[in-house]
């Protein structure tokens, strides 16, 4: 038994001190928990922004283009960059058109469901283009005028009164045709113009139901133009004014058309040709992402790169720029081809690493400065405060004097007390407590000093 006739007067023992994994970081790291909030308000917005970014910035797996009939060059083109893009896994949607005019307008709707199209140059009269950009011209696309007539024609102005096939309204033949047309005085008060698809447009000159025909690759398919070419009678027109048309139309080129390019055993064309015709460019919308320019490009590369009757080997694809401004990914692309972790990866882990790269990197850039800028600010705000009382301190020790009235004194009694008050009421990390302590310290001193001058004055009085 205890001989403590009163066991629960007895001294308590210590109470340990608990502190919380937060009071202990905020203590040590001298940071408050509005400092901790405003850095984890800071890592959420940082990491939820990233994380958008990072899936909105995926390549698409399915790409949209506008080409043009069925059986036409550049469906058939659309076709071969299909399979070239099958290879990375991205799908190309094929939508047939009229042609070129109707491919611009469909890119130039932003309504419409559309990445890409051919357009052939000059089909920009009268049409907006500033959300459009081009990946560069990958062909020629010559005009072929087919026409029967007993002696060759030598001027367009030749065709005045005849029946004339010129294509269908939305297709660049058209356009081309009633241009190159009206400049020789050719309309639809001086001939017969016929809107009839290249199919139509061939049999009726076929069955001598027209008297001409206006065809381009954009609508017209390569067995059309080839029938044509080998049927008697049939004549190709020759330009002769070729310079002259690329001189007043600066987006048209002279395709020479050599003797017997077609059909070298019976000789056809029987005589060196000119022909006129625009580039055709890759059109987009300025939104198309930059790993599916490249793919493009590339696809390019492999379906227009080879030597034909009009290009040379590795002419097409070219940075030609006429009405659409070439694309920056499109301009790096043709200096240094693919970049570097599309040309040395496969095409899914190039595009995670990519963006992992374009979006973790910027994030760490941010958050780093940020995150030691927020303990920085915090540990300013501490010191401004405690330099503040310091300054108050300073001022009335320099008041201080033998002639220092009482009144005055007692006014600064006051000020002290409300130093002092202030400053005990403070909340500090234990990272400022010597400075702390020391403020509180200083305060007790000039207090000290204070209480020495009024003892003074007292004893002389």
């Amino acid at each position: 038994m205890s001989n403590d006739p009163n066991p629960r007067t007895m001294p308590s023992q210590p109470v340990p001190i608990r502190q919380g994994v937060l009071t202990v970081f905020t203590e040590t790291f001298g940071v408050s928990r509005g400092a901790m909030l405003s850095a984890a308000l800071l890592i959420v917005v940082v990491m939820v922004c990233g994380i958008s970014w990072f899936l909105h910035s995926a390549p698409p797996k399915t790409v949209i283009v506008t080409t043009g009939p069925e059986g036409s060059i550049f469906q058939t083109n659309a076709v071969k960059y299909a399979r070239i893009l099958a290879r990375n896994g991205v799908t190309l949607k094929i939508l047939p058109s009229q042609g070129s005019q109707e491919n611009l307008l469909r890119l130039n709707d932003p309504a419409f469901q559309v990445d890409i199209g051919f357009v052939q140059g000059g089909m920009t009269n009268g049409i907006t283009i500033s959300n459009l950009i081009s990946l560069g011209s990958i062909s020629y696309q010559p005009l072929l005028v087919f026409y029967r007539s007993d002696k060759p024609v030598e001027l367009l102005s030749g065709f005045k009164g005849k029946r004339l096939a010129v294509g269908q309204p939305g297709s660049g033949t058209r356009a081309l045709a009633m241009t190159l047309l009206q400049t020789n005085g050719v309309s639809a008060t001086t001939a017969t113009i016929l809107d009839l698809a290249p199919a139509e447009a061939a049999k009726a000159l076929l069955d001598g139901k027209a008297d001409a025909v206006f065809l381009m690759g954009e609508s017209a398919s390569v067995g059309i133009m080839r029938t044509l070419f080998h049927t008697p009678g049939i004549h190709i027109y020759n330009f002769k004014q070729a310079v002259a048309y690329i001189r007043r139309f600066t987006y048209l080129n002279n395709l020479p058309f050599p003797m017997g390019s077609i059909d070298l055993a019976n000789n056809f064309p029987p005589y060196d040709a000119n022909l006129v015709g625009p580039t055709v460019e890759l059109i987009a919308r300025n939104t198309l992402h930059p790993a599916i320019s490249d793919l493009l490009l590339e696809a390019a590369r492999e379906v227009h790169g080879r030597a034909t009757i009009l290009q040379r080997r590795g002419e097409f694809p070219a940075p030609l720029e006429h009405d659409f401004p070439i694309s920056e990914d499109a301009t790096r692309f043709y200096k240094s081809g693919k970049s570097f972790l599309y040309r040395y990866l496969p095409y899914w882990l190039a595009g995670l690493v990519n963006r992992v790269v374009m979006v973790f990197v910027p994030m760490i850039v941010v958050l780093v400065p940020g995150l030691r800028t927020i303990p920085k600010i915090y540990r300013w705000r501490i010191r401004t405060q405690i330099c503040r009382w310091y300054r108050a301190l300073l001022a009335l020790e320099r008041e201080l004097s033998s002639q220092t009235p009482a009144s005055k004194r007692a006014d600064m009694i006051k000020r002290l007390d409300e130093i002092e008050r202030t400053v005990h009421n403070m909340k500090v990390p234990a990272s400022f407590a010597d400075q702390f302590y020391g403020l509180r310290g200083h305060i007790n001193f000039v207090r000290i000093q204070l209480q020495e001058n009024i003892n003074s004055t007292e004893r002389r009085a």
